[in-house]
């Protein structure tokens, strides 16, 4: 419930800005302005899930999209190094799909790869940023990233939350971690071939 007050009022005080950056990826990247994608969240359910658009919609001849690197412009970039792309998801959070802090919301098709082990990141609301996040967050590997994911929900507390705000405005400013290593955001996750 704190989340969802929050929210609404982080909405209304950064709505000149986020009109603002609607208005230049409108101008820039053209519609739609907002990248929106079904997400699982807490026991997987099915959400939609919302962030500002960095990329544009070029294909190639075939009429396939061009890889991510060659569609993520130096405006999309800066989105994603100042996390602004992320705002929209305050609506996920007034909505009650998302928390401010929780393990990340990933792709659909991952449900049918992770071991139960892995799976167990659904047992809380998805978050905007992350226990994960402020420990790498796309500069490490799937299997770091799930374990502490899962970390996170069983030494839960207010205050390791707290931490993880205070850090993750530390990891804004810095810039850390924006990408994997050879990707410009994380590879995809094709499933943990030992343990399986």
């Amino acid at each position: 419930m704190a989340d969802r007050g929050i929210s609404a009022i982080a909405l209304f005080l950064l709505s000149p800005l986020m009109l603002g950056l609607a208005i230049a990826v409108y101008l820039r990247l053209g519609t739609p302005i907002l990248f929106t994608q079904t997400r699982p969240g807490q026991n997987s359910h099915i959400f939609t899930f919302y962030k500002f658009r960095t990329m544009t919609s070029d294909r190639d001849a075939r009429g396939n999209l061009l890889p991510d690197a060659q569609r993520l412009t130096a405006f999309g970039q800066f989105l994603r190094k100042t996390s602004l792309d992320e705002l929209p998801q305050l609506w996920n959070v007034l909505k009650g799909d998302m928390s401010f802090v929780g393990p990340r919301p990933l792709l659909v098709a991952y449900l049918k790869r992770y071991t139960p082990e892995q799976a167990r990141r659904h047992e809380v609301k998805p978050g905007i940023t992350g226990w994960a996040q402020v420990n790498g967050r796309n500069a490490i590997d799937w299997e770091e990233k799930f374990k502490l994911d899962v970390w996170y929900i069983d030494n839960w507390s207010l205050g390791l939350d707290l931490k993880i705000l205070f850090l993750t405005l530390i990891k804004v400013i810095k810039r850390e971690g924006i990408a994997q290593a050879n990707h410009v955001t994380m590879s995809e996750f094709q499933g943990t071939s030992s343990g399986r």
